[in-house]
């Protein structure tokens, strides 16, 4: 290892590589300790929710917002519901109002295929 390299002879070290490889390793694994990893957590939704049920799914996605978790939101549309996808649109908006204060919509509602998703992320706290 080179403590001087601008001086004439240039001065160095001689250091134990062994030792050298088993510091950098210990503080890569600190470094990976103290990182905080983002799931994407998922709840399902039906279009035929009922009030009661909407809220208990809502206060689960609190839980996974507050703990600093994205939420996809999806609700599948099987059969005739295809053709009333505007009442699945419907269910999420209501979603949005109730997790509103601890969420930021980073996905608007979209259909895709059979299904509507959404994305929630944690709301930025000042």
């Amino acid at each position: 290892m080179k403590i001087a390299p601008q001086a004439t002879p240039p001065v160095c070290k001689i250091m134990d590589y062994g030792k050298y490889r088993f510091e950098t390793l210990k503080k890569q694994k600190e470094a990976r300790k103290n990182q905080k990893t983002v799931e994407l957590k998922e709840i399902w939704l039906s279009m035929t929710i009922d009030i009661g049920d909407l809220n208990v799914k809502a206060r689960q996605a609190q839980k996974f917002l507050q703990s600093g978790n994205k939420v996809k939101v999806s609700i599948r549309m099987r059969g005739r519901q295809n053709a009333h996808a505007a009442l699945g649109e419907d269910v999420m908006k209501k979603f949005i109002e109730i997790v509103g204060a601890v969420a930021q919509v980073e996905q608007r509602p979209r259909i895709e295929g059979r299904s509507i998703l959404m994305i929630l992320a944690p709301a930025k706290s000042n």
